[in-house]
């Protein structure tokens, strides 16, 4: 089970270099930045975040559910969402702004 440590983040960021990429192409702002700064657009982006994780986060929550299963025969919620969310949330929002500000710059050049 510890290669989930590896794919899932790996899968979040490769999600994130795309909507970094699409963001770019799209002529938007960095996206954490918005989602921080710019209150009307927050709800849209959170969504379309949303959108391009549920299933990496969600196999993430299914795959700790089985590991928490098999090694202690029961099922923590509250640390299956927390482990959810470092292997696929964190990584999209780590990613996806830095490739938007990557780009832009390297288009410029």
């Amino acid at each position: 089970m510890w290669v989930r440590f590896l794919i899932q983040p790996a899968v979040a960021a490769v999600l994130g270099v795309r909507a970094g990429l699409r963001d770019v192409r799209l002529g938007r702002p960095p996206y954490l930045w918005t989602i921080f700064h710019d209150a009307s657009a927050r709800h849209e982006l959170l969504r379309e975040g949303w959108k391009d994780i549920a299933k990496v986060f969600v196999m993430a929550a299914v795959m700790d559910a089985i590991y928490q299963l098999a090694v202690f025969r029961w099922i923590y919620v509250g640390e299956m969402l927390i482990v959810a969310c470092l292997l696929a949330a964190v990584p999209y929002l780590l990613i996806r702004g830095p490739v938007n500000r990557v780009r832009r710059r390297r288009g410029r050049a």
